[in-house]
């Protein structure tokens, strides 16, 4: 599967918040989201473990009980069943792989984007 750049088919999660899963396999998926200023994502924890990059902007991110602010270039890894929550400071542009691969974000692949 190969995932082409579009601007098109991010669908909003939450007020601020837009995802687009960009690529997906048997064991991992990796999804882009668009997060506005003063969005928070509320802490929370799942079955999946998360690494991610920011592109672009400045998050605070929360992993159980540190937290970081993040800069374009850092990257982070969040394990499985782990509390964590972010603030978004800047609009900001990240990028998150899951294993295994989260079928609940298959609904965010916009299938114009895809070859097989």
């Amino acid at each position: 599967m190969f995932g082409i750049k579009s601007g098109n088919g991010y669908i909003d999660m939450t007020e601020g918040i837009k995802i687009k899963t960009l690529c997906s396999g048997d064991h991992t998926n990796m999804s882009e989201f668009i997060l506005k200023k003063g969005a928070v994502i509320p802490e929370h924890t799942h079955p999946y473990e998360q690494t991610g990059y920011l592109v672009k902007g400045k998050i605070r991110l929360f992993i159980d009980s540190i937290y970081r602010d993040i800069n374009p270039g850092d990257s982070w890894n969040i394990k499985k069943e782990i509390k964590h929550k972010a603030e978004i400071i800047e609009d900001s542009v990240a990028l998150e792989v899951f294993s295994p691969m989260r079928e609940d974000y298959l609904k965010y692949i916009f299938e114009n984007d895809i070859i097989l």
